[in-house]
């Protein structure tokens, strides 16, 4: 089993999950928070699984990580947590620009 490509394409559906209830089934503030975590998700489950391919795993697994901790905490927010998790969410944030730094050194490296 490939750990890093099975959570990249649960990561993907939950995305465009998450980006279709923001959509059609939330509204205000819970839409909008949706509609981003969903964005971004998104986009780094598609990164994550082309590290895979470019056999830069490290950057992926941040992908996958950064990508959970950012739209989780807006998805938990979109449903009712408490509005400090938005504290949260930079933290994801910042893995996921990790994730990129890290991926450039690898591309500078000649990887």
């Amino acid at each position: 089993m490939n750990l890093l490509m099975l959570l990249a394409a649960l990561s993907g559906g939950l995305a465009v999950g998450a980006g279709a209830f923001g959509a059609h089934g939330a509204s205000g503030e819970a839409a909008e928070w949706l509609k981003t975590g969903g964005q971004y998700q998104l986009i780094h489950a598609v990164a994550a699984l082309v590290t895979m391919r470019l056999d830069a795993r490290g950057p992926g697994w941040l992908f996958v990580t950064g990508s959970a901790i950012f739209a989780g905490t807006l998805y938990l927010m979109a449903v009712g947590a408490p509005r400090w998790f938005g504290a949260i969410t930079p933290i994801g944030g910042t893995v996921l620009i990790a994730g990129w730094l890290w991926l450039a050194w690898i591309a500078a490296r000649g990887g």
